[in-house]
């Protein structure tokens, strides 16, 4: 019977470690995290990037000249609490 229940803590305690890994706060996200995040399209948070709503950078990625958003966690947290920023002219 003891070992039974040892048995299952351990198992809650893996599932626990993976969630807490799971949930880990990144420093940067792509469009997709950050779409998946909000709620949104990644196509919306790609414009915001594009349109200056948000603050974002631009990193390489795969291959060629290729480059994709990123977006800081503070930035993301910023979104939530306080909305888009103004749009700027393009």
């Amino acid at each position: 019977m003891y070992e039974l229940i040892s048995q299952k803590l351990e198992q809650i305690k893996l599932q626990l470690v993976a969630l807490v890994d799971e949930k880990q706060v990144q420093e940067w996200y792509d469009t997709k995290t950050v779409a998946e995040m909000l709620d949104r399209s990644s196509y919306s948070v790609r414009e915001w990037c594009r349109l200056g709503r948000v603050r974002a950078t631009k990193r390489a990625c795969g291959r060629g000249s290729a480059k994709e958003w990123m977006i800081s966690h503070d930035e993301v947290q910023r979104i939530k609490s306080e909305g888009l920023l103004s749009r700027r002219a393009v």
